[in-house]
């Protein structure tokens, strides 16, 4: 880790239109190590939103599954998320449905290792298994909303997403009963 760094980020396309990969460049030495997790400039020029409305944090016990979330419009939100603390298994479904990638899921392993993030453009469900303990940290493109809050069930057969779930996994009252998508008439 010098003074002058000439930092960088890959962004990568995945299979689903717009939902990025964003891996930043990491600098370590015996003292540690920096990265960027969000640079305006290197958003702005892949097209990105580089004004953010909203950081949370979510702290998960081994085992615990959350999801599948979304908020509606108007604040239908965009979301980066990483991991910071151990390893999720980070599912993103494209529930827009002029794509052409509309119900086909994404997931990926984000790791503290691998410092890998996910951007989920507006339109998407989101949901993680903690594979360890977790802390996991969202950058939204809008604050909050409750009456536009939804989720649907994680497991809902027209998804296909294979969780890499071991034993039963902790959900909270709310996703354990999430609608099936069937029953949801969505405005994207």
């Amino acid at each position: 880790m010098g003074d002058s760094l000439g930092i960088d980020m890959r962004i990568t396309q995945t299979p689903i239109q717009g939902l990025l990969v964003v891996e930043p460049e990491i600098y370590g030495d015996d003292r540690g190590f920096f990265y960027e997790s969000f640079n305006a400039d290197k958003f702005a020029a892949e097209g990105l939103p580089v004004v953010f409305a909203q950081d949370s944090h979510s702290r998960s016990a081994k085992g615990v599954l959350r999801g599948l979330h979304f908020q509606l419009p108007p604040k239908a939100m965009g979301k980066l998320v990483r991991c910071a603390v151990g390893k999720i298994w980070d599912v993103a479904v494209d529930l827009r449905k002029a794509s052409p990638t509309y119900l086909q899921h994404f997931a990926i392993d984000l790791t503290a290792e691998n410092k890998k993030m996910l951007w989920l453009p507006p339109g998407f469900a989101h949901g993680f298994y903690a594979l360890e303990d977790c802390e996991v940290l969202y950058k939204c493109t809008h604050t909050y909303d409750k009456l536009g809050d939804g989720n649907v069930a994680y497991h809902d057969p027209v998804f296909s997403i294979s969780w890499p779930i071991e034993g039963e996994p902790v959900l909270s009252i709310r996703d354990a009963a999430a609608p099936k998508f069937s029953d949801l008439d969505l405005p994207f």
